[in-house]
């Protein structure tokens, strides 16, 4: 294209602008970047769009931005041949076939550490919810039950102050929970993979597994979702537990067996469960564990929060602009696919 100044004429070459499937209507702070950087397409409706639609859009783009709830995987990637990028607006990704997606060059990323705080706190608020049965009190006031005044015996919990909290997976997630449950002055033990000395720092002791689930009264889940974590917390390991203890899960779902802790709950193996995640997402209305009073139950909301979840949109468009401007995205985390597809400026 020729544009004419007051001295001569300049050619000036104007590349098309890359694709990007967007499969929700994420917050606006990061989708107007990508609307305005992008030749994007967004997904109009609140739920999903169904794998095969997924599987029709990504046919001619070059970038896919999807969330927990779409599942990427080698069906997805072969109907794509341009692909070069998934950007997903989450901190897990388990939803994705990495492996898959490094073979082919295609580069993955999420969205790490803006939402810690967020999630810790939405597991602490798990945590004082089922102890302190906040749930069945709103339940018994809003349906009439409330029909005398104070009795000492009234929708008696549990303390939090002073107990013990066993923390499984102490990595940013689990290392701010324990940093609340230290201002509450508990005991606070936890299980890794890995020394954590930051938490150490915080009399926090390491202990195996088996030894934290016998002597924690609440136990707080933060692992990644992988083969080694499936059923982590399965029929076994549960009746380790005290009667009195409470498991919080906002990690992922498919870590605790779901059918070994409605038995749990329901034979009091354990005192009460307080989830954010479920082994099907959303869980059907007919699940077993909700028709029990000790168990505190969210729709998969820890990060829900107006500014986490902005920033995690922004995440996502910086990832995007980082690749196509010919630089290592700021959250890779398959970066053997550079090998097989080195970095090009591509605007």
């Amino acid at each position: 294209m020729l544009i004419k100044n007051s001295t001569n004429f300049q050619s000036v070459s104007y590349l098309p602008k890359p694709k990007v499937y967007v499969t929700r209507e994420i917050p606006e702070r990061g989708l107007k970047v990508i609307k305005d950087r992008f030749d994007a397409e967004v997904w109009p409706q609140y739920g999903p769009p169904p794998k095969e639609v997924i599987i029709q859009k990504v046919t001619n783009v070059d970038a896919l931005a999807p969330l927990l709830s779409d599942k990427i995987d080698a069906e997805v990637f072969d109907a794509a041949p341009k692909l070069k990028i998934v950007a997903q607006m989450a901190v897990g990704f388990d939803n994705i076939d990495v492996n898959e997606a490094t073979k082919r060059g295609i580069c993955v990323t999420n969205t790490p550490g803006v939402l810690t705080e967020t999630t810790a706190d939405f597991a602490w608020a798990l945590l004082m919810a089922i102890a302190r049965r906040v749930v069945e009190a709103t339940k018994y006031v809003r349906t009439g039950q409330w029909k005398v005044g104070w009795h000492p015996s009234m929708l008696s919990g549990r303390d939090i102050y002073g107990a013990t909290i066993g923390i499984v997976g102490a990595g940013r997630i689990g290392s701010a929970v324990a940093e609340r449950a230290n201002g509450f002055n508990m005991k606070i033990i936890f299980y890794d993979v890995i020394p954590r000395p930051e938490l150490e720092k915080l009399g926090a002791k390491r202990v195996d597994l088996d030894k934290l689930l016998k002597e924690s009264d609440f136990i707080s889940v933060h692992v990644p979702l992988m083969k080694a974590t499936y059923h982590l917390i399965n029929e076994e390991r549960l009746k380790l537990m005290k009667k009195t203890a409470y498991i919080i899960n906002n990690s992922r779902g498919p870590v605790v067996d779901e059918k070994a802790l409605y038995k749990a709950l329901k034979e009091g193996w354990i005192a009460g469960a307080a989830l954010d995640v479920f082994e099907q997402e959303p869980t059907p209305v007919n699940n077993p564990l909700l028709t029990l009073d000790n168990v505190v139950v969210a729709p998969h909301i820890s990060s829900a929060s107006h500014e986490t979840r902005s920033k995690m949109a922004e995440m996502v468009a910086e990832n995007l602009v980082a690749f196509f401007e010919g630089r290592k995205p700021p959250n890779l985390v398959n970066p053997k696919a550079l090998e097989v597809r080195p970095l090009s400026k591509q605007f």
